[in-house]
């Protein structure tokens, strides 16, 4: 499999860059912050925790709280894993074989199509850019083959933040039913949408081969746990990632658990601040970017804390996003990053994240540099 280019990108500059204009989760807090939410009990379950190896399927207290995060999955119905990466992992791996066939919508986080590339045939499907990056029911039924096997989705999208409609989504549903095709759903951004009635429902709660994928990293912000999870009616499909688990991670970290479990409880305040903070930063994003309209256009996403931004400086995204950090410390994240081997996507883009609560600090030092260098 090639490098995963977002994370080379991250290794130089994420934490040598001192403006993290990019970065693609949400505020996240410290360990004494998130004890302040946990109950008496679960405070001595954690103090008084011990650190042996933990259940392969998750705890079964974090599993009930995540269940209660759904409609209709319950907590036998859910597989832990160290983040959400391991997820996306097993599962292709677990489903794929070399005579399959998948379909990925681009952009994309960029292991959706490199680890099914390293299995199977895969075809891209583009969400158009000039439809306030819509995805096309038609383009998918068109890419269709008689081997397809599985259909991989993430909305709100990372890098543009788009939703689609319930419309699009039911018709989405209906034509896997139709074909019996596996549809996996990254779900990481969910819960942080900008108008609540954009949602859509998760995928493992309505349709039967449908593989809803979260995370404790972006809507809650809690990266550092290393806890993500699976969630499908399918009980073989679980138990066959369990399996392929054991290869892996194994089990999580039991104190990352018990902190999962805690900020689960108190799902509430923590996603009812980190979309306080988005919409004060949206706020910003949209007075900023009023000031440079000869330099981008900006659309604000329908959800999630990142946006794709469209430069229309002459020097290219690539000498923009290299010289922006190099000479004030402001990191974006240029679309070569999101390049595809399924199809083209927009070259001339940027990613910017809006999710922690420092959006001002940078955003004046971008300011700055740009009335020096392009204003």
């Amino acid at each position: 499999m090639r490098n995963f280019a977002l994370e080379v990108h991250f290794s130089k500059w994420e934490f040598a860059a001192k403006y993290h204009l990019t970065a693609s989760d949400a505020q996240s807090m410290s360990l004494s912050q998130l004890l302040g939410f946990a109950s008496p009990a679960d405070r001595e379950r954690f103090d008084e925790l011990h650190l042996g190896y933990t259940e392969t399927f998750g705890a079964k207290p974090l599993l009930r709280e995540i269940a209660k995060t759904y409609d209709a999955i319950t907590d036998q119905q859910l597989l832990c894993f160290a983040g959400a990466e391991e997820g996306v992992y097993v599962a292709m791996r677990v489903l794929l074989q070399p005579d399959d066939h998948c379909i990925v919508i681009t952009p994309n986080y960029q292991a959706a199509e490199t680890i099914p590339l390293a299995i199977c045939a895969v075809s891209g499907v583009a969400l158009n850019e000039h439809n306030d990056w819509s995805l096309d029911i038609d383009a998918v039924r068109a890419t269709l083959r008689p081997n397809t096997k599985l259909i991989s989705i993430n909305f709100p999208n990372n890098p543009t933040g788009a939703i689609p409609s319930h419309a699009t989504f039911d018709a989405l549903v209906e034509l896997c039913r139709e074909r019996g095709i596996w549809l996996f759903s990254d779900e990481v951004y969910r819960l942080i949408e900008h108008d609540p009635a954009a949602r859509i429902p998760q995928v493992a709660d309505v349709y039967e081969r449908g593989i809803s994928l979260n995370v404790m990293s972006k809507s809650y912000g809690l990266p550092g746990l290393r806890i993500g999870w699976l969630a499908s009616q399918d009980g073989a499909f679980l138990q066959s990632c369990e399996r392929y688990k054991h290869y892996l991670s194994i089990c999580n970290s039991g104190p990352s658990e018990i902190l999962a479990e805690i900020a689960l409880k108190a799902c509430e305040p923590i996603l009812e601040r980190n979309r306080g903070i988005a919409r004060h930063n949206l706020g910003l994003l949209d007075a900023f970017f009023a000031d440079f309209p000869h330099l981008f256009d900006w659309r604000a996403p329908d959800g999630s804390c990142v946006a794709f931004i469209r430069y229309k400086g002459g020097d290219g995204v690539e000498r923009f996003t290299d010289r922006l950090v190099e000479e004030s410390g402001v990191l974006l994240l240029p679309s070569s990053i999101y390049r595809s081997e399924l199809g083209p996507v927009p070259q001339d883009y940027f990613r910017i994240g809006f999710g922690r609560s420092n959006m001002e600090e940078g955003l004046a030092v971008f300011r700055d540099w740009l009335m020096k260098n392009r204003a």
